[in-house]
């Protein structure tokens, strides 16, 4: 039996440690390579998985449970039981009252997420490539998390560190671990999925030199039962921290957890907002940029950037501000001077599918926000223009969307609804805004040149058509970024038609 104690390097022995990996998507196959490499016991338990995955554990010699075998014994395979892992490392997406979780806690086992493992074997580079261990600045929140992570790695980048985004984007984060150059920072985007299983125990859990909640708004309620638990799951991210927690000066929830998180002797709280910051807070001054967090004296105030540098990115917003803001306040605290900030922000651009303009014609502007998966993250897109007809609908993830068209009623040309929850949006529209005609389009084949030619029929001059779903995908799409890219293309298609 192996003291999991002992296990806090990548050269410590795992060899014969017992491991379950639940889950073989990205980040379960990349904890199964990991392992495998450092010589344990592994036994893959997935309901699915893609055929290139399961051939190289074959060549790897990692026994693995597919299928009907995975969901065997009530989620519980007879095989997982019989291996007697002494620690389950699960992929996030599995839910906390599945069967084998609720296993996994009643026997005992530890229960970890890539993330974990990541924490443990995080010096690799340094001890194998002469490189020194990367520090980690951790992100999350309800709305906004990609973005401010990508930002602050590419202000990181332009101050001379090398830095990489990980964790809930891009690359898995064992496989940067694994990078036999290393890196100085991994900027590390959680999700509340990996939350709510990390370890943050003292002494035993991560220990970012700075993190960050964005923001916290209903989102998978669902999932974590209730608004309270999932924002005390966001609060996780700021424990053991030990240079800055930076936090939203203006939602009273991320206040509320920077000022109840066990953060390390000397860490600071540094505040993000819009509006003129205060003392420890970096936020504008009409189009300035402001920082009153890391200077010499407390009424000091230097300029990081303006509008004109933001506007490069594209569509000014107040959630991009905010972006913005957070992501200087994060590279402020890992040492990037202002300087490096300002040329990181005037060559940033975002992903596709954030408030992205795909096509304009007669005057009436079509945008892409297919990542706006939540109302909060609608509610962003909302704000940002004054005439919309609004496509809207999908897997609602247990969240009442009512509060969200209550708010905006009086922006609302018209609304186009899709998805399968269509009833509790198309009750919220009846009791919130009666006044806005409404189209709701059934799922079947074509789906978005139907949803395409319905928000065409009531779009007029000066109007924006944004599809801000404030909905998961899954329904009818594979992603969110198929959902946003079939918006696209039949956007495009209808422009070139002349219609």
């Amino acid at each position: 039996m192996k003291d999991l104690s002992t296990l806090f390097s990548w050269h410590s022995d795992w060899r014969g440690l017992r491991v379950g990996v639940i889950g073989l998507g990205v980040s379960g196959f990349s904890v199964a390579d990991t392992l495998a490499e450092l010589g344990a016991d592994l036994l893959v338990v997935a309901e699915k998985a893609e055929a290139d995955y399961l051939n190289i554990l074959d060549v790897l010699g990692v026994r693995y449970l597919v299928g009907t075998e995975a969901t065997a014994n009530g989620g519980v395979p007879q095989q997982l039981v019989d291996h007697k892992p002494q620690v389950i490392v699960t992929s996030p997406g599995v839910r906390p009252d599945s069967a084998v979780i609720g296993w996994a806690n009643q026997n005992g086992i530890a229960i970890w997420v890539d993330i974990d493992l990541a924490w443990r074997l995080r010096d690799k580079a340094a001890q194998t490539g002469g490189g020194k261990v990367a520090e980690w600045l951790t992100i999350t929140g309800t709305n906004g998390k990609t973005t401010t992570t990508q930002l602050v790695t590419e202000m990181l980048i332009e101050g001379g560190a090398r830095a990489i985004s990980c964790g809930n984007i891009g690359t898995p984060i064992l496989d940067v671990i694994r990078d036999p150059n290393g890196f100085d920072f991994l900027v590390v985007e959680l999700s509340s999925f990996q939350l709510h299983y990390l370890n943050v125990a003292s002494g035993s859990g991560i220990v970012p030199l700075a993190s960050a909640v964005l923001n916290v708004d209903f989102d998978h309620l669902d999932w974590h039962g209730g608004y309270q638990a999932y924002a005390k799951t966001k609060g996780k991210i700021y424990e053991n921290t030990r240079i800055a927690c930076v936090f939203n000066s203006s939602d009273k929830a991320t206040i509320k957890l920077v000022e109840d998180a066990d953060v390390l002797e000397g860490c600071r709280a540094i505040g993000f907002g819009l509006g003129s910051p205060d003392r420890a807070e970096i936020g504008y001054v009409e189009d300035i940029l402001v920082d009153r967090a890391f200077v010499d004296s407390f009424d000091e105030a230097q300029p990081i950037a303006d509008f004109r540098d933001i506007e490069q990115i594209g569509v000014v917003t107040p959630h991009l501000l905010a972006n913005i803001a957070a992501a200087s306040a994060l590279a402020r605290a890992a040492g990037t001077d202002r300087q490096a900030i300002r040329r990181a922000i005037r060559d940033f651009r975002m992903d596709g599918h954030r408030i992205q303009l795909v096509g304009e014609q007669q005057e009436i502007r079509w945008f892409d926000d297919s990542k706006a998966t939540n109302p909060h993250a609608a509610a962003a897109s909302l704000a940002s223009f004054d005439n919309v007809v609004w496509i809207v609908g999908g897997l609602l993830k247990g969240v009442d969307v009512a509060p969200l068209v209550k708010r905006f009623s009086h922006k609302l040309r018209a609304a186009i609804v899709i998805g399968l929850d269509r009833e509790p949006v198309l009750a919220a529209l009846a009791s919130e805004a009666p006044q806005v005609p409404v189209a709701e389009i059934q799922p079947g084949e074509a789906l978005m040149p139907r949803v395409v030619a319905a928000a065409a029929l009531h779009a007029q001059a000066g109007d924006v058509v944004l599809l801000a779903p404030s909905s998961a995908s899954m329904d009818q799409f594979k992603d969110y970024k198929e959902r946003g890219d079939q918006f696209a293309a039949a956007v495009r298609d209808h422009l070139e038609a002349g219609n």
